[in-house]
């Protein structure tokens, strides 16, 4: 399927987010749209499927003008949207969720149930995806729910599936079962569009490439005639020099440590310390149990045993309010369902955290709410129409900023970011790491889980690496590399 899309616009009220846009898909191509967040990727899609309605431009198909009301009318013309922010219902079971609206009927419009999971099982063995039909979505991982959504896409006879950040929340193992999937897919004749803002996969995967700056079209280009350097300087519009920035930091005295902590069926025996000014990285597969560990310490999920040492005094955290009041803040994982109130604004998802720094005997200093928002949106970047901007219209990247400033603003002895570049162009990436190197400069001990291990290696002092549950090993980061993580992550000895 061909599609070319031109001239388009689309305004929300006063703030035009997409001027004279356009992108051009060919047959059987997987082409990489790329930008950085709030550039204008996600709407243009939005647009092509019938999510939203341009104000100007033409979008053709196969050389026919179009004009798709719905998602609905898109997909029966062949072409399917995997959302960054998954559409996920919860309650219901994976089998459930893979055939909603598209459920296989014998006599009397009864669910073939046999035919259904016959089919469920053909997809998700494709997809390497070994995942209980009758489990329900809300005890999955992001991860895995994330695969299951791409299984929804191949129950369709798609032409084109657009892909928004599909790896976001993968292992490397998920990841290369999608690649091959999708090439899969390419010789049959099925075009893909894959936004991403992991630069190396862009590079292993796309034909072509098109950038987005501020709404507008820069340019469409053959891989193989590019750089990441060039692809960087298209997206925004200047140098960004190295990746990773250096770090001058001299690690202080133990802040927190953690002895023998344990869930019972989860993780077990977790111990490990981190220092003022430290950058612990925690590496380890999806299921591994990082992020449970994690939610032990904030109280989000009580350990049965262990104990935590906040600068030499045990502690007692038995809920989130606990670990804030020892000095602990938190960045989660799924900033939709636990990092923000979506239908709330920027300033009031920045109140939230910091009542006690802009209010006096239970009084909001509007002043001082004032400053401090404004603070945030300077200088996380935030692009948005100003603090009583909604949550939930800001793109994903924006929405991960507004979490970091929330947190980093209650002023955390030790800060604990899960995945905290999911999604997150590369600019904004950047800014994210001189954050942390900051808090680190001002003595905050850090732990960062991450399931991109050049980020772990960028970034982190030392490198723990979690499986099944079991903390594996800690290495120094002159002494880690891929090889040494990837070994102990999958229960080798180095």
């Amino acid at each position: 399927m061909n599609i070319e899309m031109t001239g388009i616009d689309k305004s929300f009220g006063s703030n035009q987010v997409l001027k004279q846009a356009g992108f051009f898909l060919r047959d059987g191509e997987v082409h990489a749209l790329m930008g950085e967040n709030g550039a204008g990727k996600s709407t243009l899609m939005k647009i092509l499927t019938g999510v939203y309605t341009r104000d100007a431009g033409i979008v053709k198909v196969d050389g026919q003008e179009v004009h798709y009301r719905n998602p609905q009318e898109a997909e029966a013309a062949g072409i399917v949207f995997i959302y960054q922010e998954l559409n996920v219902m919860f309650d219901l079971t994976v089998e459930e969720n893979l055939f909603m609206g598209k459920e296989i009927t014998k006599g009397f419009g009864i669910c073939d149930r046999k035919a259904m999971r016959a089919k469920a099982k053909e997809v998700m063995d494709r997809m390497g995806v070994n995942i209980p039909v009758d489990a329900k979505m809300s005890d999955l991982s992001v991860g895995q729910q994330q695969m299951i959504e791409i299984c929804k896409a191949l129950m369709v006879d798609a032409k084109v599936i657009i892909m928004d950040e599909p790896t976001a929340a993968l292992t490397q193992t998920e990841t290369a079962a999608l690649f091959d999937v999708i090439q899969s897919l390419r010789k049959r004749g099925v075009s893909m569009v894959y936004i991403s803002h992991r630069m190396e996969e862009i590079f292993e995967l796309c034909d072509r490439i098109t950038i987005l700056r501020d709404g507008s079209y820069i340019d469409t280009c053959e891989i193989k005639d590019i750089t990441m350097d060039d692809v960087v300087k298209m997206m925004i519009g200047r140098e960004i020099g190295e990746r990773y920035p250096a770090r001058d930091v001299t690690i202080g005295d133990t802040v927190i440590e953690v002895k023998d902590l344990t869930k019972n069926g989860v993780f077990h025996d977790a111990s490990f310390s981190v220092g003022a000014g430290e950058v612990l990285g925690v590496s380890g597969l999806m299921g591994a149990g990082r992020t449970e560990i994690m939610q032990a310490i904030f109280g989000a999920v009580p350990a049965d045993s262990g104990e935590i040492i906040i600068e030499g005094k045990p502690v007692k955290i038995r809920k989130p309010l606990d670990a804030m009041k020892a000095g602990i803040g938190f960045i989660t994982e799924d900033r939709k369902v636990e990092g923000l109130m979506l239908e709330k604004t920027i300033r009031e998802n920045i109140d939230l955290a910091n009542l006690g720094k802009i209010s006096g005997s239970g009084v909001i200093s509007k002043a001082k709410e004032k400053a401090l928002v404004k603070k945030g949106i300077d200088e996380f970047k935030i692009r948005c129409f100003g603090p009583e901007h909604e949550c939930g219209n800001l793109s994903g990247g924006n929405q991960q900023k507004v979490v970091l400033a929330k947190w980093i603003y209650t002023d955390p002895k030790i800060l604990i970011l899960d995945e905290p570049t999911r999604g997150v162009d590369i600019g904004a990436k950047k800014e994210i790491y001189n954050v942390i190197n900051e808090l680190a400069a001002q003595g905050v001990a850090v732990i960062m889980v991450s399931s991109e291990l050049p980020e772990i290696l960028g970034m982190s002092d030392r490198v723990m690496v979690v499986r099944e549950g079991e903390v594996r090993g800690i290495l120094n980061i002159e002494d880690a590399d891929q090889e040494k993580i990837m070994t102990l992550a999958t229960g080798g000895t180095i």
